[in-house]
């Protein structure tokens, strides 16, 4: 199996072992274990498929496989989420695509949680793509973790795609949001449910981003690791933080 496929298998795996160690997640990684596996199914039925991650959708490769998506949609999601997506058309794709604001919140998250496996297969075709910017080098989304690795005596940071799942450095003390750099305006909070993930807010622009510690726990899969942690997105949301990007659970 190629690196490529063993990335799906990762998250999910991950998830159920974070669902079997946290009950306060299990529920919502019992959830994303399903769609990763549908997007898993999709990423590799999208192989060697043209396409530009700034250009426009190949409509005729994802068609297919939307109402099959739709159905799971409506069979295990929230009664809200499951009629949105009974009730939903194609046509939500294209506008998502265009980074359109005319979209409901649950039209949002359907037509992104069916797009993203399409948009990593994109990215990953094109390959590395390098940015200095707090959005993404290849699609131009906002980041939906962080990430923080080894490097010396202390650690560096990364981001990774909300869309595209494309990483990539940046700037340790920063926020992404705004660009704030004064320490003092930069607060970090950690649960001690899940001690390797933080949640880096900013008290200039009221934005946060949840940030995975790999050298606190090097076997956390930032993706997944970052939905898990419930009780930080509970905390941003009573301390009046907002959250940049939000993930599957809409936090």
């Amino acid at each position: 199996m190629t690196r490529s496929f063993a990335k799906w298998d990762q998250r999910i795996e991950r998830a159920s072992e974070l669902a079997a160690a946290h009950s306060f997640a299990a529920e919502a990684l019992r959830f994303y274990e399903r769609i990763a596996s549908f997007q898993k199914s999709l990423y590799a039925g999208l192989e060697g498929t043209p396409g530009s991650l700034r250009g426009g959708l190949e409509l005729s490769v994802l068609l297919p496989w939307f109402p099959p998506f739709l159905s799971l949609i409506t069979d295990i999601a929230p009664p809200p989420l499951a009629r949105s997506a009974a009730e939903l058309r194609s046509d939500v794709l294209e506008e998502f695509w265009r980074n359109g604001g005319q979209l409901s919140a649950a039209e949002t998250l359907i037509a992104w949680t069916f797009l993203q496996p399409y948009a990593e297969r994109l990215a990953d075709q094109a390959g590395a793509a390098e940015t200095q910017a707090a959005l993404c080098p290849h699609c131009s989304r906002r980041p939906l973790v962080g990430v923080l690795r080894q490097l010396g005596d202390g650690a560096k940071r990364s981001l990774i795609c909300s869309l595209c799942a494309t990483e990539w450095d940046y700037r340790r003390i920063v926020c992404p949001a705004c660009g704030e750099e004064n320490v003092d305006k930069l607060p970090v909070y950690v649960a001690e449910e899940l001690p390797h993930v933080r949640v880096e807010a900013c008290d200039t622009c009221r934005h946060y981003l949840k940030t995975i510690d790999l050298t606190k726990d090097g076997r956390a899969v930032p993706v997944v690791d970052e939905l898990a942690a419930i009780p930080l997105s509970l905390w941003a949301s009573e301390n009046r933080y907002t959250k940049w990007s939000p993930n599957l659970l809409g936090l």
